[in-house]
């Protein structure tokens, strides 16, 4: 993996040469708000451009009148997109969380996508949170591609109070945090 980052708004770039990526797991972090969706969006569309397989899920926000009412959950091989995330109080979605009551049939699709995703250039998976990390539900696909495929580049977000966590679990990771552009 290169760790030469070319500056601000070439950050993506600096992750391409001339022989493309190499395999290995970066994990994108930053505070909340920061940009690591947008950032995994700018990924997706930049490899695309450039004739990439992409594998795996985006979780964009929904915004209504400027303000975030929701999140969605985007298959990147197909383009298709589910309802993922609603307020907290909404009175819809199975699974709490502080903030959001998650969709458990979308969920299960989610995971279902990734299943499926076998024949990929590059696999980008935003986001893995709480839901992973602490109670084994969500987006739990993820965990096994990552530790399956490390013949891969692999982009994955990671809130950064679980970076401890993730650290353990991929040693061999490395860690861009979106807010900084640093990589370590």
């Amino acid at each position: 993996m290169q760790t030469d980052i070319s500056p601000s708004g070439s950050l993506l770039t600096g992750f391409f040469s001339s022989n493309g990526i190499e395999p290995g797991l970066v994990l994108v972090t930053g505070p909340r708000g920061t940009g690591k969706t947008h950032w995994c969006m700018k990924l997706f569309s930049h490899a695309t451009s450039l004739g990439y397989r992409i594998g795996g899920l985006i979780s964009p926000s929904v915004f209504e009148n400027g303000k975030k009412v929701g999140i969605h959950l985007v298959d990147l091989n197909t383009g298709e997109r589910r309802p993922l995330a609603y307020h907290r109080g909404s009175g819809r979605g199975d699974l709490l969380t502080t903030d959001w009551q998650m969709d458990a049939e979308t969920l299960e699709w989610g995971n279902s996508m990734l299943e499926k995703t076998t024949d990929c250039d590059l696999f980008i998976l935003d986001e893995l949170g709480p839901l992973e990390f602490n109670h084994g539900v969500g987006l739990v696909t993820g965990f096994e591609i990552i530790e399956s495929r490390k013949d891969l580049p692999v982009f994955a977000s990671v809130r950064p109070s679980l970076i401890p966590e993730a650290r353990l679990r991929w040693y061999w990771a490395q860690v861009l945090d979106v807010s900084t552009e640093a990589l370590s």
